[in-house]
């Protein structure tokens, strides 16, 4: 039987591989089997649907986010221009008009 690499993340060997995929359980990494690794690449932001995003997109937002301190929700449908992508929880820094600066989750976007 043929050994599993190891994470290239955290160097666990509990890997396991799913659809293609190489997933490490303890950091919850991913990867393919070719050789690069995710520092080789940078990392890839990705929208709700799977779609690559990159600084200066536009984006939708898919459902209506609750920001803390405000009284008021983000519309699903809020159009936000000149995204920044940024290496953090929140992945995007923005602007939106009537709430400001904001950072949002790629998870929450789509791109337009």
């Amino acid at each position: 039987m043929n050994a599993l690499p190891p994470c290239p993340q955290c160097q666990s060997e509990f890997t396991y591989q799913d659809a293609g995929f190489y997933i490490c359980p303890e950091c919850a990494h991913e990867w393919s089997g070719d050789t690069t690794t995710a520092s080789d690449e940078g990392r890839v932001y990705r929208d709700a649907v799977g779609n690559v995003l990159q600084d200066g997109d536009t984006v939708t937002v898919v459902k209506d986010l609750k920001p803390k301190g405000s009284s008021s929700p983000i519309k699903m449908g809020t159009r936000v221009k000149n995204i920044r992508l940024v290496d953090a929880d929140h992945d995007i820094d923005c602007k939106i008009e009537g709430f400001g600066a904001m950072s949002l989750k790629s998870e929450f976007v789509r791109k337009v």
